[in-house]
């Protein structure tokens, strides 16, 4: 991509009225727009990140041999009856009558729609286990949306379902997805913590949460210093001896739901001897775009984002210090080719801008390699490489420069 030809808006300024330093970096680095409070456009950088999370979420949940599929956002609010949520979530539910008088919602979850899916199509125990899953928007009417795109009134999240004959099954398929979490975070450059937890709502008995500790966390843990035991806090006041308190961001909940939503919706199966049974169910949750703040929080320094590799726009930055220098345009892209030809993600800022400016945007937006190449150093055969996480610069021949960042970018 060609940084003149690309929509990458950046800000010198922090935007007024942004608390969280994700937020601040995700507008001044053009990754999204506010459109109004809880509502935000991702911009074609931020679309970058947010599809490559969204590979990650997908290669692990197929390799536990999830199956995924597409709901609907708009809904009946006559389903939500049924379990009763309707009234449970009434206050984040945004609801409304359409033009045939239909009471409707705009989904704020999916539990009770993959039911009747169950419901509809599982008939026998011989269809058992199965585990369905989605990367869907969803809609809640928060009333206090806070820090940008972490708590939201529309927001991206991927949520997975379980349909088992019992109570061991569910537990087999609980394990999968647990396991599949921790390599998507860690995939993802975050170390999550995993806590016992309420299942409120939702239902179900066992449950988990995957949080990440940050300063604007609206979760409280506390670690034992002692044993290392980490759990859910209420307050920082009412802090035990021998315990630390940490915030922390929630990024993903998994539940064992059992028989909740199938009783309520009626999805049964035939057993082996001929008799019906409610499908056994659990639900697995992560907020997609949550993780973009999180990783932010939790990677970034005075200049802007540093981007955890895998999750990064582009795998490296060519920076041409002087663009109306023939030569060095002329090696920028022949990288910039080169690059493209091996199969990485490159961004070649050709841009007519002074140094100053190209390398804040570079630090800015935080693209993990950087190759600059600079009128002087050139005239010496040479070019320079950035580490963006750890700041190292090496100068190197200009033709020993493509193996050594293809070598950096760990695939």
């Amino acid at each position: 991509m060609h940084w003149s030809k690309y929509f990458l808006p950046t800000l010198k300024e922090i935007p007024v009225g942004t608390e969280a330093v994700s937020h601040q970096l995700s507008l001044r680095a053009g990754l999204v727009n506010m459109l109004t409070s809880g509502v935000y456009s991702y911009l074609p950088l931020g679309l970058r990140v947010l599809s490559k999370i969204e590979t990650i979420i997908r290669e692990e949940m197929n390799a536990i041999g999830a199956h995924e599929l597409l709901l609907p956002a708009l809904q009946p609010l006559d389903i939500w009856k049924k379990t009763g949520r309707d009234v449970s979530l009434k206050e984040v539910m945004i609801t409304f009558e359409d033009k045939k008088g239909r009471r409707m919602c705009l989904g704020p979850t999916h539990e009770e729609i993959i039911t009747t899916i169950a419901k509809d199509f599982i008939q026998s125990y011989r269809q058992l286990p199965v585990t369905l899953y989605q990367i869907q928007t969803k809609f809640r009417d928060e009333i206090r949306t806070r820090f940008g795109i972490v708590r939201a009134c529309e927001f991206i999240m991927k949520d997975a379902y379980s349909f088992d004959r019992n109570g061991e099954g569910l537990k087999i398929n609980y394990d999968l997805q647990f396991g599949a979490y921790q390599k998507i975070f860690k995939r993802c450059g975050l170390d999550v913590i995993v806590v016992s937890a309420d299942s409120g709502a939702m239902g179900g008995s066992v449950s988990h949460e995957f949080l990440v500790p940050a300063k604007i966390g609206e979760d409280i843990l506390l670690v034992n210093k002692n044993t290392g035991e980490v759990k859910k806090g209420e307050e920082q006041g009412s802090l035990p001896d021998g315990w630390d308190c940490k915030v922390a961001i929630e990024l993903g909940h998994i539940f064992q739901l059992g028989t909740k939503y199938s009783d309520a919706l009626g999805a049964l199966y035939l057993d082996e001897d001929g008799k019906q049974k409610p499908i056994v169910m659990g639900c697995y949750g992560i907020g997609v775009s949550r993780l973009i703040a999180a990783i932010i929080e939790t990677n970034n320094d005075a200049n802007g984002i540093i981007w955890p590799q895998e999750v990064a726009p582009f795998d490296v930055e060519i920076l041409p210090v002087q663009v109306t220098d023939l030569e060095s345009m002329e090696l920028a892209k022949r990288f910039y080719n080169e690059f493209e030809q091996a199969g990485f993600d490159v961004l070649l800022d050709d841009r007519d801008e002074s140094a100053g400016r190209k390398f804040n945007d570079a630090d800015l937006i935080g693209i993990p390699l950087r190759l600059t190449i600079g009128k002087r150093t050139l005239k010496e055969g040479k070019v320079e490489i950035k580490d963006r996480r750890t700041g190292e610069m090496n100068v190197v021949a200009k033709d020993d420069a493509f193996s050594q960042i293809t070598k950096l970018i760990k695939r």
